[in-house]
């Protein structure tokens, strides 16, 4: 059975592994990663969003950035810092109209 507190220490554990094998200097396969990306984002679909959960995403970067891109489709950048999203916008505007010079350049 599944309680909040069950779904709770699954994620918390999947999120100790996927730091585990993220801060290895032993090089990781990819389907071993792919999997436990899996197993983490199942885990972060079924988890309540609620305080704990906020606590977690607070406390755990790697897992942050994986709730953000799972929710990007509603919420955009929900948990990046503003400054850092709006740089990484007008960079993504300089190489787009960079790229479209080069192009035009080269035509």
């Amino acid at each position: 059975m599944n309680t909040p507190l069950t779904t709770h220490r699954n994620l918390v554990t999947l999120v100790q592994v996927l730091r585990k094998m993220e801060r290895s200097s032993v090089p990781l396969d990819a389907d071993q990663y792919r999997s436990l990306i899996a197993h983490v984002t199942a885990a972060l679909r079924e988890h309540p969003r609620d305080a704990a959960l906020e606590v977690l995403l607070s406390d755990t970067p790697e897992l942050a950035q994986l709730y953000e891109n799972l929710n990007y489709e509603h919420a955009g950048l929900c948990r990046s810092p503003l400054e850092a999203a709006v740089r990484a916008e007008q960079a993504a505007r300089a190489a787009l109209a960079a790229a479209a010079r080069k192009d035009t350049a080269g035509s």
